[in-house]
């Protein structure tokens, strides 16, 4: 593999997957995230100890977002004109 084009180190600001309040409590409530919007709310009204919402601070840089490790951006062949392609773009995306 050609190795990638220079650029930022990786930082990948949070790992883990924002779960929707009280989906660890009750099966009928799915862990894929929604907002909070009771009036009472304590993850809402961002009380100390509660759930964390997803903000603009945790999004990763623009220039190194949907990188691999190795500094490559996926891309997806599927047929032979894809290849043609990415061997001109090999420094930026590896197929997938």
């Amino acid at each position: 593999m050609v190795s990638a084009k220079k650029h930022v180190p990786i930082v990948k600001k949070r790992t883990k997957h924002f779960s929707r309040h009280q989906s660890d409590r009750f099966m009928r409530v799915d862990s894929s995230w929604r907002k909070p919007k009771g009036i009472d709310s304590r993850v809402r009204r961002r009380f100390r100890g509660q759930q964390v919402l997803p903000s603009i601070g945790f999004g990763s840089n623009k220039k190194t977002r949907h990188m691999t490790p190795s500094g490559h951006k996926a891309f997806l062949v599927s047929n032979v004109n894809d290849v043609e392609l990415l061997l001109m773009h090999s420094r930026t995306y590896a197929a997938e």
